[in-house]
């Protein structure tokens, strides 16, 4: 070749980085509207700050309240691929519908530079007729973005799990996140008298004197309107009371029968609560008459009060259960279904006492009493775990992980049986012709798994500022062949990656076949120079990386020297610019095998790096002629990883074997064709003159020939 040609060949990486540079620094920077809420509520005229623990504002017309806005970051900040979550602007009306949803910022390297912007908020606009309990499916309700799946998954789950977070807390819907009622267990039953009911706290006592009672009213009108002090030590009440559904308290108390009665009587979410009292005072009064609500008798748990209505209420009658005290009241009140009343939770039982303060006015003092259903009578469901959005995902692409774990272990058991393999290139070289097109076809423009340099800059940058594997998880064909290259680093190095499973490399190397098989003549550059423009790449990811630590969105801008979100996320759809760079660089490999994989590639440069810390070396080159004088492997190695010396530089190879194939070969490797021919002559001399009997390197080590001389004799 000659120096002028070698020359401009040199010259080729740094005009393509030009290139891809201007394009990037072209490309507008990405600009940030404020949301207009007058398209969800035309007629809302303020914004007040709602009482919220998140800052989420009100949407009012005057002083009607009409909604909810606030941002998707402060409340369901889910990372995206990126690692940064998606910030959105959603807001809902007071039936809890969806109104406004718009992306205000986000990182994602495939929407910086790539798909156009309004894809993305298309997909969220894609949200407003849905419902805050909605759940809308990626590819069934909602349309997915080609090339961008993660990032419209993380969206989606986004906007309505900040939806349903704020509706929950506005009173709008039910919390999805609180555990649900506790179960009372039927099957648990004791007999038990009064003594020990009272003991171990199924029934509880309310006891207060006159004297405590006064002391309630002190400093009130109350204190000594037109009443005659009682002995301060004298009973007023003493109420007894407990929750009648456990078998333990209901059936003790009632007998079978009548608790059977009562539970019949019960709908499926409702409980019984029995009162029993004696005393000066009467906690049901004598002013109640049918169809109002006992005034004296209340029951609270959280923040929810539950009054009392005739229909509520049931006489208990007598009692035959042991040890049980005279009681003057005995009562059953029944807590209805909408009270949303859960046994597992401790409640109070509130007294109110009632005196005059004047000819027309009272005033009240309410005595709590507490309640806890004993553990041994109730079951507690787990409270309900949101699941993670990885999940979800590696569940969507159960197919896809399939496909690529059993191409992985046809890959890892074409490494590990190297060594027999490619002795055999009738069976290696077809199967790795058809490993490159699943690689391709599979990998890259089907399941848009391409590795890239943005990955290890968004690892590098997660290790600093936070990691999270749910960022990582996200994406499990990604995770999944980066948790595979960890470990091909550790045993083979960086070739693995590079020459079987990167859907870029597929692609030129493919092409390259193709060229030559259509006699394209091949360029290369002297080694001396080829061996320098190594450099260039780990040039670019030194800047890369050094630009990340900056501003991890402007390197992944400046990471476009990768041709790959072009040629295999977008599948060559893309701007005339990014198109030619990406159709250049496989165009340059139709006659220089794996051009950018060789010089331009940050990512290889980056997986060279670890790869130094192999652990072994599989390549076999121990023959004494190997590089010298033998040139045969160094001259056929399609990447120039060959030293002429003969030595295999694994932080350029791409571990295509064809050196092992040469290695093997008795009619190509100068040894190997020593040994056959010595092998012949043997076999002629052993007991076949006429020399018909062939060679088969397969079948010489069973036969009791001469001694096979030593590498160092041949």
């Amino acid at each position: 070749m000659s120096l002028r040609r070698a020359a401009c060949l040199a010259l080729l990486p740094n005009v393509w980085l030009g290139l891809v540079l201007m394009l990037v620094l072209a490309l507008p920077a990405q600009a940030v509207e404020l949301a207009q809420i007058q398209a969800g509520f035309p007629e809302a005229d303020n914004l007040r700050q709602a009482e919220s623990q998140w800052p989420v504002q009100e949407v009012l017309a005057g002083e009607d309240l009409l909604g909810y806005v606030f941002e998707t970051v402060d409340i369901a900040p889910i990372p995206a691929y990126s690692g940064k979550p998606i910030n959105l602007l959603v807001a809902i009306d007071t039936n809890g519908d969806l109104v406004v949803t718009e992306v205000l910022e986000h990182a994602e390297p495939i929407m910086l530079v790539g798909i156009p912007e309004e894809k993305l908020q298309n997909f969220a606009d894609a949200h407003l007729p849905y419902h805050v309990t909605d759940n809308p499916k990626i590819g069934g309700d909602l349309d997915a973005i080609s090339g961008a799946t993660v990032t419209v998954i993380v969206a989606n789950d986004t906007i309505m799990r900040a939806a349903r977070k704020v509706a929950a807390e506005q009173g709008l819907i039910a919390d999805p996140s609180t555990a649900p009622p506790a179960r009372v267990l039927q099957d648990v039953f004791s007999p038990a008298d009064w003594n020990e009911l009272t003991g171990d706290g199924t029934i509880r006592r309310l006891h207060l004197t006159h004297g405590e009672v006064d002391a309630s009213f002190v400093d009130t009108p109350a204190e000594n309107y037109l009443r005659t002090p009682e002995p301060a030590d004298k009973t007023f009440i003493e109420l007894f009371y407990t929750y009648l559904n456990p078998p333990t308290a209901g059936r003790n108390l009632l007998g079978d029968t009548r608790y059977e009665q009562l539970m019949a009587e019960l709908g499926e979410d409702e409980h019984a609560i029995a009162v029993m009292a004696r005393g000066d005072y009467s906690f049901k009064g004598s002013g109640y008459v049918r169809g109002g609500i006992f005034d004296r008798l209340e029951l609270a748990q959280g923040n929810t009060n539950i009054s009392f209505h005739d229909r509520d209420h049931i006489r208990l009658g007598s009692l035959s259960i042991d040890g049980m005290p005279a009681l003057d009241e005995r009562d059953i009140f029944i807590v209805r279904e909408q009270a949303g009343f859960d046994p597992g939770q401790p409640w109070q039982l509130e007294l109110l006492v009632r005196r005059a303060s004047g000819p027309l006015a009272t005033e009240f003092s309410r005595f709590s009493a507490d309640y806890k259903v004993p553990e041994a009578y109730i079951e507690r469901p787990e409270p309900p775990v949101e699941e993670p959005i990885w999940v979800q995902v590696w569940r969507d692409k159960a197919f896809q992980i399939g496909v690529l774990v059993a191409g992985l272990i046809v890959l890892t058991g074409i490494m590990l049986f190297q060594d027999i393999l490619v002795r055999y290139p009738r069976i290696q070289r077809p199967l790795r012709l058809g490993f490159l097109i699943y690689t391709l076809g599979f990998i890259g423009w089907y399941s848009l798994a391409q590795l890239s340099v943005v990955n290890i800059l968004t690892f590098t940058n997660s290790l600093i500022s936070g990691f999270s594997w749910s960022s990582f998880l996200i994406d499990p064909m990604l995770f999944i062949l980066w948790s595979f290259v960890a470990v091909s680093l550790l045993l083979w190095g960086r070739g693995v990656f590079c020459g079987w499973l990167c859907p870029f490399g597929a692609l030129q190397d493919l092409v390259n076949k193709a060229a030559r098989k259509l006699g394209v003549k091949q360029i290369e550059v002297p080694f001396g120079l080829h061996e320098r423009l190594w450099a260039i790449k780990y040039i670019i990811l030194l800047a890369l990386f050094a630009v990340s630590l900056h501003s991890l969105g402007t390197a992944e801008r400046y990471a476009e020297v990768e041709p790959f979100k072009t040629a295999i996320t977008l599948r060559f759809q893309r701007d005339w610019g990014f198109l030619l760079y990406a159709v250049g660089l496989v165009a340059i490999s139709a006659f220089n095998h794996k051009f950018y994989c060789r010089y331009i590639c940050p990512l290889g440069a980056g997986l060279a790096i670890p790869a130094r810390l192999r652990l072994f070396d599989w390549l076999k080159r121990h023959r004494g002629s190997c590089g010298t004088p033998c040139q045969i492997c160094a001259n056929e190695c399609e990447v120039g990883a060959i030293h002429p010396d003969g030595r295999i530089n694994a932080n350029e190879c791409h571990y295509c074997l064809d050196c092992q194939v040469n290695y093997w070969d008795d009619q190509r490797c100068p040894p190997m064709i020593k040994r056959r021919k010595r092998y012949e002559k043997a076999s002629r001399l052993a007991g076949n003159p006429d020399g018909t009997e062939t060679f088969d390197p397969g079948n010489a080590g069973n036969r009791k020939l001469q001694r096979i001389p030593t590498h160092q004799e041949e």
